[in-house]
């Protein structure tokens, strides 16, 4: 309920939870990323969507390959959303897939949309330009 001080509260409780997990992806702690989790979540992205199962190579993999750093923008929750624009960069540091690796840098902008329950992020929703982001460190789309 908007302006109800309790549901302010668990705004509040829930920004920490996303800032938690924002926090373990720049240090490239994979664990601690996936600790922020229910242990049932469903993570939705460029890839599809699946459980942590799914999502978390593929996290290793980017954290690995392009040293990705998420620069939170703006934040704004109600309830149990919690939503996130970043400023993402990252560098092609080692091979993506069997391809070269560039050593160029990328920039663009990056939204998540949580919802987050019981202290840990139930849902999780991401939306990024993944083509200029390729396009910038001259790699082809995979």
């Amino acid at each position: 309920m908007l302006g109800h001080p309790r549901g302010a509260g668990m705004s509040e409780q829930n920004k920490r939870v996303v800032m938690t997990y924002v926090d373990a992806f720049n240090r490239g702690d994979l664990d601690a990323v996936c600790a922020v989790f229910a242990p049932g979540a469903l993570i939705h992205g460029a890839q599809g969507w699946g459980g942590l199962a799914m999502a978390r190579p593929m996290w290793e993999e980017l954290m690995r390959c392009f040293q990705v750093s998420l620069e939170v923008d703006a934040v704004v929750a109600e309830g149990d959303t919690v939503a996130v624009r970043y400023t993402e960069r990252g560098r092609s540091v080692a091979s993506f897939r069997g391809g070269d690796v560039t050593g160029r840098d990328y920039e663009v902008i990056a939204m998540e949309w949580f919802v987050v329950k019981g202290g840990h992020i139930e849902r999780r929703w991401g939306a990024r330009d993944t083509a200029s982001l390729f396009r910038q460190m001259g790699l082809p789309l995979p």
